[in-house]
């Protein structure tokens, strides 16, 4: 049973930057796969970046990349989205997901848990 918690979420201007952070609890952290998707309203929730358990691998919806960065840290439980040169339509509800896997995986599907969401919105 993993746990999580997002916070960093707010209201930045287009160019602004915003780090999100994931806490997660339960022993199986470590060896979750984690990733960060987001919902706009009206849209279905997508895929926006995955870490693999040791952090050795990720994955980024083309989107975001080059613009944004996921990692995590095993020893503190946490998960984080560095998020630069953000623009309106990055504006959505971020949420934090836990694989019961290791591996990357882009898809809501498989992801067994999740947090309860931050709100992030970038004014024009």
């Amino acid at each position: 049973q993993v746990q999580l918690v997002e916070s960093g979420g707010g209201l930045v201007q287009a160019g602004g930057s915003l780090r999100l952070s994931c806490a997660a609890s339960g022993r199986s952290f470590t060896r979750a796969a984690m990733g960060w998707f987001r919902q706009a309203p009206g849209k279905e929730r997508e895929f926006v970046a995955g870490i693999n358990w040791s952090g050795g691998t990720t994955s980024y919806a083309d989107s975001v990349k080059g613009r944004f960065t996921i990692s995590r840290d095993n020893a503190k439980n946490t998960v984080y989205l560095q998020m630069n040169s953000l623009k309106p339509e990055d504006t959505a509800v971020y949420y934090c997901a836990a694989r019961g896997a290791m591996s990357v995986a882009t898809t809501t599907r498989e992801y067994a848990y999740w947090g309860q969401g931050t709100q992030v919105t970038v004014s024009s």
